[in-house]
């Protein structure tokens, strides 16, 4: 492999290997935050042109490069809040939440009451029933484990929980907050689920995995760092020795 094959590669080490710290680093960072699913990179490796020698395998194999990330929609743990307004979903399901852009999705059920009485997020955003949006109407409320809630004794509605046909088709809009990617993908109503009153569903990172991780990734990128410079100073000692000679 030449030098300038050999600094393309760890090159390409380094850039994967910095997106990589920056996906664990967002990770981290929403650790503690209510619903939020962690993202995960991806690695692909280009197609080697027709025609390309095979006789050494680090000349003729590309290395791999990032192309994107998935999001992981693993469940987290379920912490009790005491707070009638928190809803946790054991089980597949998303609520639905109502934008100014559209019917987004979430499974952070972190909720509140405005002051027109309307079930939102605690970003104002409307929480969907089968009927629409929910009116709280009163003091004492409940929510079976089938999404059914039930103001002073009387059902006013039930929540509405789906499933995504693709999840990977979901986009992060923020707040813990999902778009469908492209209109034709199948949404159905959730089966399965519980409702749980008064828990939160807590962040699915796992801080002790994300930090080893962390370490053992700064150290792969100090590691190319060196390399690069190694190949640097070969290259321009080699341009050098050229120029001698000439």
């Amino acid at each position: 492999m030449g030098l300038t094959q050999a600094m393309y590669a760890a090159s390409a080490g380094a850039l994967g290997t910095q997106q990589r710290l920056d996906v664990l680093a967002n990770n981290l960072a929403n650790i503690n935050t209510t619903g939020f699913k962690q993202d995960k990179l991806i690695f692909s490796v280009p197609v080697e042109k027709e025609g390309s020698s095979s006789t050494d395998y680090l000349e003729a194999t590309p290395p791999p490069i990032p192309s994107g990330s998935r999001t992981d929609f693993s469940q987290g743990v379920l912490r009790h809040t005491n707070n009638a307004m928190d809803l946790g979903l054991d089980g597949d399901g998303f609520f639905c939440i109502q934008t100014p852009e559209g019917t987004h999705y979430t499974r952070n059920g972190s909720f509140s009451i405005n002051g027109d009485g309307i079930l939102t997020t605690r970003e104002g955003f409307p929480v969907m029933g089968n009927g629409g949006e929910i009116a709280i109407n009163g003091n004492d409320v409940h929510v079976d484990e089938g999404g059914t809630v039930s103001v002073d004794g009387s059902e006013v509605d039930t929540l509405k929980v789906v499933t995504v046909s693709q999840p990977g088709s979901l986009k992060k809009m923020g707040n813990t907050l999902f778009a469908l990617n492209g209109s034709e993908v199948a949404k159905e109503k959730a089966e399965g689920f519980k409702v749980m009153q008064g828990y939160v569903e807590t962040s699915n990172v796992n801080g002790t995995r994300v930090m080893t991780e962390m370490i053992d990734i700064s150290r792969s990128y100090e590691s190319y760092q060196k390399v690069i410079q190694f190949l640097d100073d070969a290259t321009k000692k080699s341009v050098n020795e050229v120029g001698r000679l000439a």
